[in-house]
């Protein structure tokens, strides 16, 4: 007999097997599960749990945003142990997913790509049973996204490239303490979505944001370390409009990785990515995985 309840703190290593378990093609450690279960604690979230006698069979996290479109569900993670797998036990959990959107009036629920804190921008169409269950399910594919992969044992110096821009009056360097109050604003000003990305990286040791200045004005940041930490992930980054095309991105692109490399990463991920060919232009990066995106309407 299956039963359902919420998650108690006391479940943690349960989940973490259910995780492990039925994602083969990626890992979960303590503190990434750490990290996804303490989200962002200003939007509502559940997470329900399913067991089998005593056993913890199935997980799931949902997570609400509140969108300029107006609130919006997120499966955030959601796993079946393999022997558990088509009894019903994710569509249960769906269903509890759904009553708890409806309380906060989403008209949409979205898989897997969550804004602000994520695992991964959708599905891997690897886990073909996932797939299948999101469209038997009401999920239709509104798209596709990739992640790219960098090897970071490549040279990320970028003291030629520095000179270059110091000469126009550009500087670059790393977020310090009184860097906080003018780049928090001009994130909200310019690229408001990723302020919590912004702020986790802020909060690395040492900071894990680059910035650029123009005559002492604020055009560029570029950060790591902001979203699955402990898995070299690089991002966000973001250039004002009318700061383009000078190579600034590049610099502070590389800086990260650098900073990546020397805390012992071998490749960094750079994930949901839109320009393939910067990225694949200035660190060398391939595409290592594709996701697909999934929508419902409630």
């Amino acid at each position: 007999m299956i039963t359902y309840r919420h998650y108690h703190e006391s479940d943690f290593p349960a989940v973490l097997e259910v995780l492990n378990r039925s994602h083969s093609h990626d890992e979960f450690s303590e503190p990434l599960l750490l990290e996804k279960l303490n989200d962002c604690k200003e939007d509502a979230s559940e997470f329900y749990c399913a067991f089998s006698d005593s056993i913890l069979c199935g997980f799931l996290m949902i997570v609400i945003r509140r969108l300029p479109t107006g609130p919006t569900a997120f499966i955030k993670l959601i796993s079946v142990l393999p022997e558990f797998q088509k009894r019903g036990i994710g569509k249960h959990l769906l269903k509890q997913a759904e009553a708890f959107a409806a309380v906060h009036a989403c008209k949409t629920m979205r898989f897997y790509d969550v804004p602000k804190n994520y695992f991964m921008p959708g599905i891997d169409p690897f886990y073909t049973h996932t797939v299948v269950f999101a469209e038997r399910n009401g999920f239709v594919k509104i798209g596709d996204t990739s992640n790219l992969e960098s090897d970071l044992s490549q040279n990320w110096n970028t003291e030629k490239e520095e000179s270059g821009l110091l000469k126009i009056g550009c500087i670059c360097k790393r977020a310090s303490n009184e860097d906080y109050p003018e780049l928090l604003a001009w994130i909200l000003r310019e690229f408001p979505l990723w302020e919590f990305e912004l702020v986790q990286a802020l909060n690395q040791d040492p900071c894990a944001v680059h910035l650029a200045y123009y005559h002492h004005e604020l055009i560029a940041f570029a950060a790591h370390s902001s979203n699955n930490s402990s898995l070299a992930w690089f991002g966000p980054m973001g250039t004002s409009p009318k700061s383009r095309g000078k190579g600034i991105g590049a610099v502070l692109l590389k800086r990260c990785l650098q900073d990546l490399k020397l805390q012992g990463f071998k490749k960094a991920v750079i994930p949901w990515v839109g320009p393939i060919p910067f990225y694949s232009k200035f660190a060398n990066a391939k595409i290592s995985r594709v996701f697909w995106r999934y929508e419902k309407h409630l």
